[in-house]
């Protein structure tokens, strides 16, 4: 019955705006008759010119209210059970298609296929993107075929794009559909690693998608297989350890931070961060902003209270570096206004802010990278993530890669920080 009182109503005001269109026009015409005659108004310049312009406004005034009146009768259905046409759906697939390789035009893909960056990417793949899109074990999860439009499932999909293009639908999401815009618009490189996890999945098999996307492998050991792992918060072995580990051993893949003995105040910052978008992540702002402060607490406490793991062996061909590194560390580059980072990060026993983060022992091309990050102003997180945006663009790359080399070689186990 509300329906029918619907069509009624729509009908009657789209004849109504019909009806005084009409009467509009033509007493609109009848003073330029009067004016000057019939015979005039043949003659008068620009008089069909404005004719048709007054036309034209009348009918997108109309067109418009029609519209209006149509949206605001209810009739037209949005239920997702439905679908789309077959032209509509072709229509917004060709759309998006064009729209994406207009706007990847002239965008250079970085090296895509380091196996740490493709980790990095199909840990996010499985809990951000697999419950829409599938995997090779899982044609189409069952809620996301009841979409509209479908999801589709992207192991055969994936060959059609560009690495360009898959990072800008990754990046920038796409309007009305269920893809949504990287959480982080900074970080590119977070989301270049989706890509690279991206163009692998065509080839892998169900076993080796489970092996990349789902593995807690640390070095020489199963999570499984770990006496710590036992004592593990449930909130650890859900959240973190797919990607940090339990015990005090590192993934052996440098894109991962390491947490075991990291500075409990320093943790709990950097989730808060996280979950509050100061600290820019894609990966790690979902992920934290669905903790509670009790989580972050328990999770800042677990890592805190390991004991750092040991670097991994140094070779004689980064040595120079090392010692470039030490220098900058210890003395700062007083030419260039750097100071010596170890007044805030160590290695000593010097009393220090708790919320410094301890760098010893840490992933030197995790290191790197913030440091890039917080000179391209995309890292945040604490109060004093400003100080690094300062610091960091006062070095060049190779003094970079100089001080995160050395703070990589230190052994962290070995020099406790002053808490």
């Amino acid at each position: 019955m509300q329906l029918f009182r619907n069509i009624v109503l729509i009908c009657a005001f789209v004849a109504a705006a019909v009806i005084t269109l009409v009467q509009f026009l033509h007493r609109g015409a009848a003073p330029l008759m009067s004016a000057g005659g019939t015979e005039g108004l043949k003659h008068r310049p620009g008089h069909k010119a404005k004719h048709w312009v007054f036309k034209a406004v009348a009918f997108a005034v109309v067109a418009a209210l029609g519209g209006f009146l149509f949206a605001a009768s209810g009739i037209m259905p949005i239920k997702a059970s439905s679908g789309h046409w077959p032209i509509t759906a072709w229509l917004l697939n060709f759309t998006m298609r064009r729209s994406v390789i207009t706007h990847s035009l002239g965008m250079n893909a970085p090296k895509l296929d380091d196996a740490a960056l493709v980790a990095k990417g199909a840990t996010h793949y499985e809990f951000g993107c697999r419950p829409c899109h599938g995997g090779p074990h899982l044609p189409q999860p069952v809620i996301a075929g009841h979409m509209t439009p479908h999801p589709p499932h992207l192991p055969p999909e994936i060959p059609k794009w560009q690495p360009e293009e898959l990072f800008y639908i990754v990046k920038h999401g796409v309007k009305f559909t269920g893809m949504p815009a990287w959480p982080a618009q900074q970080r590119d490189d977070e989301v270049w690693a989706v890509v690279a996890f991206l163009l692998k999945i065509p080839k892998l098999t169900a076993q080796e998608y489970l092996k990349v996307a789902r593995s807690l492998k640390a070095p020489a050991a199963t999570i499984d297989d770990l006496t710590e792992s036992k004592q593990a918060p449930r909130i650890i072995t859900d959240n973190c350890a797919r990607c940090h580990i339990v015990d005090n051993r590192a993934r052996d893949l440098s894109v991962f931070p390491i947490l075991a003995g990291q500075r409990t105040d320093y943790l709990f910052a950097s989730l808060l961060a996280f979950a509050r978008g100061e600290r820019h992540s894609g990966i790690m702002q979902p992920l934290a902003a669905s903790l509670t402060a009790k989580d972050m607490r328990e999770i800042a406490q677990y890592y805190g209270n390991l004991r750092g793991p040991s670097p991994a062996p140094v070779s004689v061909e980064i040595a120079p570096a090392i010692e470039r590194g030490r220098e900058i560390a210890m003395r700062g580059i007083p030419s260039r206004r750097v100071p010596a980072c170890s007044a805030c990060h160590g290695p000593n026993r010097v009393r220090r802010n708790p919320i410094y983060p301890e760098l010893a022992g840490q992933h030197s091309e995790y290191l790197a990278l913030q440091l890039e990050l917080f000179n391209k102003q995309s890292r945040g997180g604490t109060p004093y993530a400003h100080i690094m945006h300062r610091v960091a663009g006062r070095l060049t790359p190779q003094q970079m890669r100089d001080v995160t080399a050395y703070y990589g070689s230190l052994n962290s186990a070995a020099e406790p920080a002053a808490r």
